[in-house]
């Protein structure tokens, strides 16, 4: 980790006080390289050990990450536009297509097979949404490599206990592990940023896994496991979306409207607001299970408890206002 931060100073891959930010000195950035290296090499070494998962999709899914990667390293040092972060996004998802792993087939309501032109398109949007949802999270110290931790754990079981492929089961574990590693210098007060090196890579390795494994077709209920399993970056995303909408701000214009941020402004330090979202975002992992094994006992008890930790959140934040 201490190479990763003497390179980001010495590209000067860093990131500036700015207004909307939460700190006051100038820090390093490209913190996702490191999860990055951690869970390539992770996943490299166990494929040599057990060749037969050594396949197209996961050399396509190597090329497509690492370019994810170059994406992202040159946006923390250069900000790229909206546009150019998109372009490397569509490059990387046309490649894991390529390579074989793609929503193919439509089960609900009537099951009928997708032809490759809706098979490229709902793929791309699938990858290209879920990649930018943990990049938009990614505002408070800790929370998009401690959710992303948490929303592999999730996706992981899921792959298990429904006897989803090895590649979506190594993928999810080693992403798991690899977040776990860089957690310790990046929670409150973090010594790097993991950047958009991070956070995009962070978000492209659970879309894909959630393609490649858990649900290999395009079905509501899926969508909703899926999007449960990692429920914060997908909700915040949404409602960031509907909130600039509403207001005529550029979908893409950063603002202080996150979560994560109005829990801050009502007074929650840096701790608490990450501790709270680690706290929905495991109540949302285990609601994707209670779905996911028809438990809906469960599944209600889960939905009013989150319901009630909103309501108190909510409470507080006008109170204190």
């Amino acid at each position: 980790m201490s190479y990763v931060i003497k390179l980001a100073f010495k590209i000067n891959a860093v990131d500036h006080p700015k207004k909307r930010g939460l700190h006051n000195k100038t820090m390093p950035l490209m913190g996702g390289l490191s999860i990055y290296l951690g869970f390539t090499v992770s996943i490299v070494i166990i494929a040599f050990l057990n060749r037969h998962i050594l396949n197209t999709q996961f050399i396509g899914f190597i090329v497509a990450s690492t370019i994810i990667i170059v994406g992202g390293i040159l946006d923390d040092i250069k900000d790229l536009r909206a546009y150019q972060k998109l372009a490397f996004q569509i490059i990387a998802s046309l490649i894991v297509i390529g390579s074989g792993t793609s929503i193919d087939s439509i089960l609900y309501p009537v099951y009928f097979d997708l032809n490759i032109y809706l098979n490229y398109l709902l793929t791309i949007f699938w990858i290209v949404g879920f990649t930018n949802a943990v990049n938009l999270v990614d505002g408070v110290d800790g929370l998009a490599a401690g959710i992303s931790t948490i929303s592999s754990f999730f996706l992981m079981i899921l792959c298990i206990l429904t006897g989803d492929t090895l590649l979506s089961i190594l993928f999810t574990s080693a992403l798991a592990g690899s977040c776990l590693g860089f957690l310790p210098r990046n929670f409150s007060p973090a010594e790097i940023f993991m950047g958009d090196t991070g956070s995009t890579f962070l978000g492209f390795v659970l879309s894909v896994t959630s393609i490649m494994g858990v649900f290999k077709s395009y079905a509501l209920v899926s969508i909703a496991i899926i999007s449960l399993a990692i429920a914060l970056p997908v909700f915040d995303t949404l409602f960031a979306i509907v909130r600039r909408g509403l207001t005529g701000k550029p979908i893409m214009k950063a603002d202080r409207g996150h979560l994560h941020h109005k829990l801050l402004d009502s007074g929650l330090s840096h701790k608490s607001t990450v501790l709270i979202l680690y706290g929905l975002s495991f109540l949302g992992g285990l609601m994707s299970l209670t779905i996911a094994f028809k438990n809906i006992v469960a599944f209600i008890l889960i939905l009013i408890l989150i319901l009630v930790a909103t309501i108190m959140v909510y409470t507080y934040n006008k109170r204190t206002k």
